[in-house]
């Protein structure tokens, strides 16, 4: 299979992945035949594992691992999540490829996950501290959206900072079934526990005034 990153961006890559503190570990879900991007995502997970040692790639299968397809809330292929040092899952769900645009949220899951602090302001930081309620967030995005990346990364940091709430990103295109169900007409498009929905790239702000209401 032809690589998917040329060599200037895997030379850049290594040099991003070089300031990564802890071991990451990537846990893909797949599964035979009908899952049409599949192996495209196993490629390019493939290739960013082998720029770093600290990170690291597991497959499982959609149909037979089904202790881990529950552990993680598994409900679509191609999907993964990103476990820190300590295997431990913090929310942080990739459901399709993350490549083109996606790729800049992609890697910022990979280094904060790994110990590489973007820190908030604390005010911000109490409030999420307080969501004391289950909280799903669907980011639906398409993969030449340049905006979506922005969405995906304020869901997924929601998440690492509180083990109440996931965070998920929904390659639109290759859900298509999900995505008409949601109604998702543009994107971003971001979904709160199914209910409560956001268009755009919204500050981080606006997804904690949603939980605060529900929670």
């Amino acid at each position: 299979m032809e690589k998917l990153m040329n060599k200037e961006i895997q030379d850049q890559l290594r040099e991003i992945f070089s300031s990564m503190v802890n071991d990451v570990t990537m846990v893909l879900f797949t599964k035979a035949g009908t899952c049409n991007t599949c192996a495209e995502t196993r490629g390019l997970l493939s290739e960013v594992e082998e720029l770093s040692d600290k990170i690291h790639l597991v497959e499982k299968d959609f149909e037979k691992d089904l202790d881990d397809v529950a552990k993680y809330n598994i409900e679509m292929v191609p999907s993964f999540v990103i476990l820190d040092h300590k295997q431990e899952y913090h929310g942080v769900k990739f459901n399709g490829i993350p490549a083109g645009h996606e790729i800049n949220s992609f890697i910022p899951a990979l280094l904060e996950m790994s110990g590489v602090n973007q820190a908030l302001p604390a005010e911000l930081l109490e409030r999420i501290e307080k969501i004391d309620q289950p909280i799903n967030i669907k980011v639906f995005v398409t993969l030449s959206c340049p905006h979506c990346p922005g969405a995906v990364h304020n869901a997924h940091k929601l998440a690492m900072l509180n083990k109440n709430i996931e965070g998920e990103m929904i390659e639109a295109q290759t859900f298509m079934e999900l995505s008409t169900k949601h109604n998702v007409t543009g994107v971003p498009k971001i979904v709160i526990n199914d209910t409560h929905e956001l268009v755009g790239n919204q500050p981080i702000e606006e997804f904690i005034k949603i939980m605060e209401s529900i929670a």
